[in-house]
């Protein structure tokens, strides 16, 4: 198997990821949330440097062709956690007639019960990084998250058979879906977050095992300030306080570099979050899979992956 680094393949499999060459070295200070200009300058290179900077070589192979290094970078790999809903820990909501929606708001099927918060839109812009960096048109994505009390549909208790919170979307020209849904709490132990996976196609959503991308988006802290000071929250006060992005199991290897949306609105008329979703096809997902005991990213810790009794404490 291709040794990779934070989802991507390295170039020279026999070296340390030290010893990757710039171009590697310059994508990675870029994920650590560094523009160009300042990685340039963090490596000591000026506007001359520039056109090299831009370009990978390999001396050792012999290659006398340079390629462009991409500004995007691949969504870090997550766990889908122990409430996914897709069939890999219990119950498949992807199997269910109504599931792709833009409104998650309300169950649907045998329930309408509609989950209550501050109004909230979710946008995610797919990009096909493996078909040069176009919108991902056609992809499918699975998006799922716990309510105004912590609590998952499906799987926490009094709302075993409720699905709010969950539907899917399919990727427009644009590579671009769309989600009404509520602001989610901060519940014990986790930065408050939203779960996603992304699927080839539509028809691929029946199956857990298809998903070619799965991760999460972390919350912009001050957003969740403003959100937990209001009716409904007061839970998330205190949880919030107990966690950050550089504690948390899933985000503190970068805390969240990557997966942090940009929000616009407010608490009164409701927010919209849009991120960029860089999918490569190219990559082995490694993970997705509900934890054994581990909350995070493959390998890590976190509390283990039994559903609530109450709320869940966990991923």
């Amino acid at each position: 198997m291709l040794r990779t680094y934070r989802g991507r393949t390295l170039p020279r499999q026999d070296e340390d990821v030290d010893d990757q060459g710039l171009a590697f070295d310059i994508t990675t200070m870029q994920q650590r949330g560094l523009d160009r200009r300042r990685v340039l300058g963090a490596l000591g290179l000026g506007a001359a440097g520039l056109g090299l900077a831009a370009c990978g070589s390999d001396a050792e192979a012999g290659s006398a062709t340079a390629t462009t290094s991409s500004e995007l970078t691949e969504i870090p790999d997550e766990t889908a956690g122990p409430y996914p809903g897709d069939g890999s820990n219990g119950a498949n909501v992807l199997t269910a007639s109504g599931v792709v929606r833009s409104d998650i708001r309300s169950s649907f099927g045998t329930s309408t019960t509609t989950a209550e918060g501050v109004p909230t839109t979710l946008t995610l812009n797919v990009v096909d990084m493996a078909g040069g960096d176009v919108p991902f048109e056609g992809a499918a994505v699975y998006l799922w998250h716990c309510d105004r009390d912590g609590n998952y549909s499906l799987y926490s208790d009094g709302i075993e058979d409720e699905n709010y919170l969950r539907g899917v979307q399919v990727a427009d020209a644009d590579g671009s879906v769309t989600f009404t849904s509520v602001f989610p709490a901060c519940y014990s132990g986790r930065w408050p977050h939203v779960h996603f996976e992304v699927y080839p196609d539509v028809d691929s959503i029946t199956d857990a095992g298809n998903a070619i991308a799965t991760s999460q988006i972390a919350l912009p802290e001050e957003v969740c300030d403003v959100v937990y000071a209001t009716s409904g929250y007061e839970q998330s006060v205190s949880n919030l306080a107990n966690v950050t992005l550089a504690s948390d199991n899933v985000f503190s290897d970068d805390s969240a570099a990557t997966q942090l949306p940009t929000v616009t609105g407010d608490v009164t008329s409701g927010y919209a979050l849009t991120l960029t979703v860089g999918v490569d096809t190219d990559t082995t997902p490694t993970a997705g899979a509900a934890p054994s005991g581990g909350g995070g990213r493959t390998g890590g810790g976190g509390a283990g992956g039994t559903p609530p009794t109450d709320r869940p404490t966990s991923a």
